[in-house]
């Protein structure tokens, strides 16, 4: 019985490796075939993805492959052989199936995805703190474009708490992530805590003051406008009439002076209440005619 087993085993042993042998002669026959009609039409091979490639998956033989390519219209960066294109390398940008794989979007031998290799020479990633409100109720994620709003406190001895100013501090901004997600797949809204934004070093330094300063927004624009313009700086009384305040105690409301408006000697002008009539009597009255003037008087009562 014990041999009769051992038997079986081996057979199936045996024909499984056939199987292996033909299923790799086909593939190779595969592979051979479609190099030799590459030759013939004098087209070239390259890796393309077979799958889609988030940042950070790991290339292998099991999500690229070589297809034939027009030899005259190959993207500058492709990959002419596996060995090349999955010698321990990882995606830096998201890679839809289909898509020829190109250096730029992947690391380097041996390397690890990173934020840094996303950044263009010159650029720099910047991290702010963000809200739900400041963030656009969530819907900013990475790959979306931005302008970057401050709100503070007017500068000035006669402004109050309430006396504010809004400024554009930077307009078109690349969100790189958002808290530490830096798929820009990734499109349903999620609200973060903070988002890491593309500048220069001067955008740099602005978002540095700005955090100290005030609070910072986003306003989400679209990715394809890219006009810039000269914004000016917006303050309270920008948003409809004059500001009127209620009096301290029973005076007349008065209208509140920018702080600017003081230093250039404009006092405020005190806003007078509508005289109201005299309160009537609600006794008896007396009619007096004196000449051609008739009037009536209340009579009070003596005790």
């Amino acid at each position: 019985m014990a041999q009769r087993n051992i038997f079986t085993i081996g057979i199936a042993i045996f024909l499984g490796l056939i199987a292996v042998y033909l299923a790799n002669s086909y593939f190779s026959g595969v592979e051979t075939k479609q190099a030799a009609i590459a030759q013939q039409q004098k087209m070239a091979r390259i890796v393309v993805a077979t799958q889609g490639l988030a940042f950070g998956s790991t290339l292998s033989s099991q999500n690229v492959h070589l297809v034939n390519w027009p030899a005259d219209s190959i993207p500058e960066g492709a990959f002419t052989s596996l060995e090349q294109a999955t010698s321990n390398r990882v995606a830096l940008r998201p890679i839809v199936p289909g898509e020829p794989v190109l250096a730029s979007k992947v690391s380097g031998t041996n390397g690890r995805a990173t934020l840094s290799a996303n950044l263009p020479v010159g650029q720099l990633a910047y991290a702010i703190p963000i809200s739900d409100v400041a963030g656009v109720g969530g819907f900013v994620r990475p790959g979306d474009v931005v302008d970057v709003i401050l709100t503070r406190k007017i500068p000035g001895v006669g402004a109050s708490d309430t006396d504010k100013m809004s400024t554009v501090v930077l307009e078109a901004i690349p969100v790189l992530g958002i808290d530490q997600v830096l798929d820009d797949s990734k499109t349903e809204p999620a609200v973060g805590k903070t988002a890491t934004l593309q500048v220069d070093t001067m955008g740099a330094q602005k978002l540095a003051l700005s955090t100290q300063m005030g609070v910072l927004t986003l306003a989400l624009r679209n990715v394809g406008d890219q006009a810039l313009g000269l914004h000016p700086t917006l303050t309270s009384r920008d948003l409809g009439a004059r500001r009127i305040y209620a009096p301290a105690s029973g005076g007349p409301a008065i209208r509140r002076a920018a702080p600017r408006m003081v230093a250039a000697g404009i006092l405020p002008t005190p806003i007078r209440s509508p005289a109201l009539p005299a309160p009537q009597s609600l006794g008896p009255k007396m009619t007096i005619v004196r000449g051609v003037k008739i009037s009536e008087e209340g009579l009070s009562r003596g005790y």
